[in-house]
């Protein structure tokens, strides 16, 4: 018995396949850009997903990739993420033949606009752009291609063995031990309309670039994170994911536009 209870505390000790930003994270991104949808955006929204909340809605790909099908075993992994060596841009970069975050972006944004598309297809489409563009906040989804995002640099989060990846996925908000709600209302209160038309972009090039400059200020020079680590993110983190709801938001407006209103 023993035994079983060292394996099982070794299990739990190593670090967890990370798939994005946390459930969490997710959540306050989607959360966030919901009341800021227009009308348009907002019925366009509704007709696909019906009752499911864009929060709700925004971990689905993640929930999916538990389910055994090549599909979300395979073909669908690299679509969360992009791969941008240091010193590049995204723009420079071939996207690999499997696809990236957006190039997935591109595709499930054609097949949310043709409405001669079954209703299911359209409703995966629009959990994935949701998560996507979540997905392209977070700083380590624009990897450099030497460390799988950080999933490869081992560190320790208040003593507990983790990687640099799920730092920035979920330890660093679950700190702040609120629930998404809580979370996504106190972020929402402080974005100001003047923020609003400074973050104002549909362009993931934009994200990207941001996110590498950012990707490259956030490995630790000291492997242990604790209360100084947290002291020197948590504005940042907060702001990625301010800027989330944000793009998202803006986004979708500009999805759902119809095609009279479109310049």
């Amino acid at each position: 018995m023993r035994y079983l209870a060292l394996a099982v505390s070794a299990l739990l000790a190593l670090p967890s396949p990370a798939l994005a930003w946390g459930k969490t994270g997710h959540r306050v991104v989607g959360a966030i850009a919901e009341p800021l949808l227009t009308p348009d955006a907002r019925a366009g929204v509704r007709g696909i997903l019906g009752v499911e909340t864009m929060a709700e809605a925004s971990n689905w790909p993640d929930f999916m990739r538990a389910d055994p099908a090549p599909y979300w075993q395979h073909d669908s992994t690299p679509w969360h993420y992009v791969t941008v060596p240091k010193g590049k841009t995204y723009a420079e970069v071939t996207p690999p033949p499997e696809g990236d975050a957006v190039t997935a972006l591109r595709r499930f944004s054609a097949v949310v606009r043709d409405t001669g598309k079954p209703l299911a297809e359209r409703q995966a489409a629009l959990r994935f752009i949701i998560h996507i563009v979540g997905d392209l906040h977070q700083p380590l989804h624009a990897g450099n291609g030497t460390d799988k995002g950080g999933n490869e640099v081992s560190v320790t989060f208040f003593g507990r063995p983790t990687n640099l990846h799920s730092v920035w996925d979920s330890a660093l908000i679950d700190d702040e031990q609120l629930s998404y709600t809580e979370l996504s209302a106190w972020l929402g209160a402080r974005i100001t309309p003047a923020d609003r038309r400074a973050w104002a972009s549909i362009d993931p090039n934009v994200w990207i670039a941001e996110d590498t400059a950012l990707r490259d200020q956030i490995y630790p020079t000291d492997p242990a994170l604790s209360y100084g680590y947290i002291y020197q993110m948590k504005a940042r983190l907060e702001q990625r994911l301010e800027m989330g709801g944000v793009r998202l938001a803006d986004y979708l407006n500009a999805l759902f536009k119809p095609a009279g209103k479109r310049r």
